[in-house]
């Protein structure tokens, strides 16, 4: 009997082929292996026991924190985006492999396992304190390998939709759905800088002083230039009056108001003649003082006609930027990459879903979301050659991460063989070439 259950099964529609079942020995996220090799090479995960304290105790204790946490978010960045994967993920030869040396002897954290230490674990104000900073020294480190003069900060706020009793739950109007309202901030280069999970009821800018200022200490306490871009839910006095002192130099959208309208509406007669079919744009800049503000500010308008449309597009933007008004314009626009940015979080790693009960342990779903983010990305940005540097965080899942694999045990090492359809041997070498130099040469 045990034979025949380990016969090959057939195909009637081709008698030649045959189906053999070896699920201990085959894996559908090997290109985890080259998300592990960066993490290793930055220090990432290694770096948890700074930040995060271990509440547990005791003899029983068989799956220890940075282990715990790597199966955490290397599940997240595989596509699994809760707990109850890891009833097959604790067997999966890529998991195992880059859980850690016991997870590969034996196996990784079972399901209840793993959700304990999310919810019981994680959950405490010191840990949820921890995951913030965790997630700030993965970025800072990622930043010593990177090029660049400036940092240009975007700050957005999102929804997830809940579907159940979730604390904070609550009905937003603009989203026209129970959900809670995420607010985020990310850099020019794609990294999560920051998140807070908010009741689904806030206003959008709720909590932004609270995201930005530590992230503004990190890169100020290094005399880095530092720019900010935001909607128009951010056009708020306390939000200019807490960057200018800081020079921090901004571009926040405007709700338009009659007052503005007066100041531009020489600009809103309808051009004489026949419209052409690329829009006439025009620009056109000023000083304007709300009720609300101390003191005036620059404002810089845009205003289009389009073939077609009676009336004109027109934005303002308020800025202390010293640029002329189309670069401002231009630079303000740049933001729209922090909305694909929220949506490659959403559709990649789906983490719009958070179905704890508890308010904080959707808190720490989230934050573990934006690890298993910006271990991705970092991947994308730092390691990725010339020819795959477009892939989005989509693509870089489907096509690397997922990659097909089979383990083989030798008596002194393991091997696993590659499938090479998206990604052939001689582009992951040069992705782990790329990795290796990053280990070799920080800064």
């Amino acid at each position: 009997m045990g034979e025949k259950a380990k016969e090959a099964l057939k195909l009637q529609f081709d008698k030649r082929l045959r189906l053999e079942f070896h699920g201990a020995r085959i894996t559908s996220d090997a290109g985890l292996l080259a998300c592990r090799e960066l993490d290793g090479a930055l220090g990432l995960t290694e770096a948890a026991p700074t930040y995060l304290r271990e509440t547990r105790g005791g003899r029983n204790v068989q799956h220890e924190l940075v282990p715990l946490l790597r199966q955490s978010v290397y599940s997240r960045l595989a596509g699994y985006e809760d707990t109850n994967d890891a009833v097959r993920l604790a067997r999966d030869p890529a998991m195992q492999a880059v859980v850690g040396r016991r997870a590969m002897e034996k196996q990784a954290a079972s399901t209840n396992t793993l959700s304990r230490f999310e919810t019981e674990v994680l959950v405490t104000e010191e840990n949820l304190k921890g995951l913030n900073q965790l997630n700030a020294e993965w970025v800072d480190r990622a930043m010593m390998r990177t090029r660049h003069q400036r940092i240009i900060l975007d700050m957005d706020s999102s929804e997830s939709p809940v579907y159940g009793e979730q604390e904070g739950a609550a009905y937003n109007g603009h989203f026209e759905c129970v959900c809670y309202h995420p607010l985020f901030c990310f850099n020019q280069f794609g990294d999560c800088e920051g998140a807070m999970l908010r009741p689904g009821n806030v206003h959008s800018a709720e909590g932004w002083r609270e995201t930005l200022e530590p992230i503004v200490e990190r890169y100020q306490k290094r005399r880095m230039r530092l720019l900010f871009r935001a909607d128009a839910a951010f056009a708020k006095p306390e939000v200019y009056e807490y960057l200018e002192p800081r020079h921090i130099g901004y571009s926040i959208r405007l709700p338009a108001n009659e007052v503005l309208q007066e100041h531009i509406e020489h600009l809103l007669k309808r051009p004489v003649g026949r419209p052409p079919k690329k829009p006439i744009v025009w620009y056109h800049d000023f000083q304007y003082q709300a009720g609300s503000w101390n003191r005036p500010r620059r404002v810089v308008a845009k205003v289009e006609w389009h073939q077609g449309e009676l009336f004109p597009r027109v934005g303002f933007i308020v800025t202390n930027l010293s640029a002329k008004a189309k670069g401002v314009v231009h630079f303000y626009n740049g933001r729209g990459t922090a909305e694909q940015w929220i949506k490659e979080g959403k559709y990649a790693l789906n983490w719009t879903r958070l179905s704890c009960h508890r308010f904080d342990a959707n808190q720490v779903r989230l934050q573990l979301f934006i690890l298993a983010y910006n271990l991705g990305n970092l991947l994308r940005r730092l390691a990725l050659p010339k020819a795959v540097k477009d892939w989005s965080l989509r693509s870089l899942q489907v096509k690397l991460i997922k990659m097909g694999g089979r383990m083989v045990r030798h008596a002194r090492r393991i091997v696993f063989q590659l499938a090479e359809v998206a990604v052939p041997r001689e582009l992951f070498a040069a992705i782990l070439e790329r990795i290796s130099r990053l280990r070799l040469a920080p800064g």
